[in-house]
């Protein structure tokens, strides 16, 4: 793949110019917005992907096993990092499949790694907690999460208030300027 280099000034007018969006929007939080991130615009540019991937690079810890994309915006973000880190990645669900398998957590793990979670926009966190919690239920250590864009709407507080720190590649405020 070729190595894509934008600088993060530029990289947050592209992300604006592709993926802000104004009107009315439930969200996943069941909160109503007028403006939404729609990050399938983002993740799905291979030159924003690797972008935000290389600045999410930078925000991560020293030390981790495995990097964990949520369904569904984590996941292209989680296997970006992973072709540019060489860590391994797991595919976490929202819930469950009812069939095969039948896991909620994908790509082998065994329980004491430590795991980054990767998403992408998070406004209060619900998901994310839900996803640590189950993640850590299974034995997996997670103590780290990264986003590309924090919507700065109680989210940070909430993944802090359950002993992970968040490191962000953009705020709201950020991307407003």
């Amino acid at each position: 793949m070729a190595e894509f280099r934008m600088k993060k000034t530029e990289l947050a007018k592209r992300i604006r110019a592709v993926s802000y969006l104004t009107g009315q929007f439930k969200l996943r939080s069941g909160k109503t917005s007028s403006f939404y991130w729609d990050k399938y615009r983002f993740e799905s540019d291979p030159i924003l992907l690797n972008s935000i991937a290389g600045e999410m690079e930078k925000l991560l810890p020293t030390s981790f096993d495995k990097l964990a994309g949520l369904e569904l915006g984590g996941v292209p973000l989680a296997t970006g990092l992973s072709l540019r880190t060489g860590k391994p990645c797991l595919y976490v669900r929202k819930e469950a499949k009812p069939y095969g398998t039948c896991n909620l957590i994908e790509g082998g793990f065994q329980a004491g790694e430590k795991v980054v979670v990767v998403e992408d926009v998070v406004t209060t966190a619900g998901q994310v907690c839900t996803s640590v919690s189950q993640m850590r239920e299974r034995g997996l250590i997670v103590e780290h999460v990264v986003i590309a864009i924090d919507r700065q709407q109680g989210g940070r507080e909430r993944i802090e208030g359950i002993g992970c720190s968040l490191a962000s590649v953009f705020t709201l405020e950020e991307l407003e300027q």
